[in-house]
């Protein structure tokens, strides 16, 4: 049987993933408000779990399971193109599965089981008989949970020692969950013409674009919006200002977006994602300067 080459599997696990997962890990490590240079290898380990393993498990899962509808999306990728043989991709997505539950293993009850979660989605996701991809709604619910909830949840949960983080703290991780599932919309408009064809009900094809554009923005717009008053009332107004500029500074960006869709969603998810992610880790900073992190 041929064996595919490092460079494939490499492109296979999409590195250019990762950051999303590892950044919110990153945050709810923060929002833990314990000592980062004390548990500098516990950290470490995260990242490499949520993005490397995790991450690219769903990756691996997502690319076997839409090999049909990337030939005609993407014929270009690893296992449509035939650069990846067999049912390699496959075995790769079993074996990071199995490597990334026995990483979070180490990581503390909640860590682990988080991980279970996000693991577990990522296979809803893609495979039969479940395929929640099939529907826009619960598809890029389940990335998102997976994506940035979970993920927050596990930072967290880690640097606390395997116990369950504060309630500020899941209450910010479900907000910026429920924001990136506008994310998630975004990538669906370069795959629409698939999608139609091999009957994948993403928010575009269901809404049309501009619907679904107006959508995706609204998901991001109110969780952020959320964040604010709830970090104002919990006292971080300064805080709060902050998260609330850099809503303001996705504005023109997603004012573009929704006049035209198709040709901005790159745009928005190349300059207005960064900072919706910058307000992630603002709102952690907040719960650490707070306090409300600390078990």
């Amino acid at each position: 049987m041929a064996v595919p080459r490092l460079s494939v599997v490499t492109e296979l696990l999409k590195p250019v993933t990762w950051f999303p997962p590892m950044w919110a890990f990153a945050c709810g490590a923060v929002a833990s408000g314990q000592t980062l240079q004390d548990r500098s290898t516990l950290i470490v380990l995260g990242l490499i779990l949520t993005g490397p393993l995790v991450c690219a498990s769903s990756q691996a899962v997502n690319d076997w399971f839409d090999r049909h509808v990337d030939a005609i999306n993407e014929p270009h990728r690893p296992i449509p193109s035939g650069r990846m043989p067999g049912r390699w991709g496959l075995y790769i997505a079993w074996l990071w599965t199995g490597l990334s539950a026995l990483w979070a293993w180490n990581l503390g009850p909640w860590g682990f089981s988080a991980t279970l979660l996000a693991l577990v989605l990522a296979w809803a996701y893609s495979a039969p008989p479940m395929r929640l991809k099939l529907n826009g709604w619960w598809g890029n619910a389940a990335c998102a949970l997976s994506y940035e909830g979970l993920a927050w949840v596990t930072g967290a949960a880690v640097m606390l020692g395997g116990t369950l983080p504060a309630p500020p703290s899941l209450v910010l991780a479900l907000l910026y969950s429920a924001g990136a599932h506008g994310i998630m919309t975004l990538n669906d408009f370069k795959s629409m013409v698939g999608d139609r064809e091999m009957g994948v009900r993403s928010l575009p094809v269901q809404l049309g674009e501009r619907r679904a554009a107006i959508t995706a923005c609204g998901f991001m717009l109110v969780s952020q919006a959320l964040v604010v008053l709830y970090l104002t009332a919990l006292g971080a107004a300064t805080h709060a200002a902050v998260v609330a500029l850099l809503i303001a500074a996705q504005g023109p960006l997603m004012n573009k977006f929704i006049k035209h869709p198709s040709q901005q969603a790159i745009k928005l998810s190349a300059f207005g994602v960064p900072l919706f992610v910058a307000g992630m880790m603002v709102s952690a900073w907040a719960l650490r300067h707070l306090g409300e992190g600390i078990q």
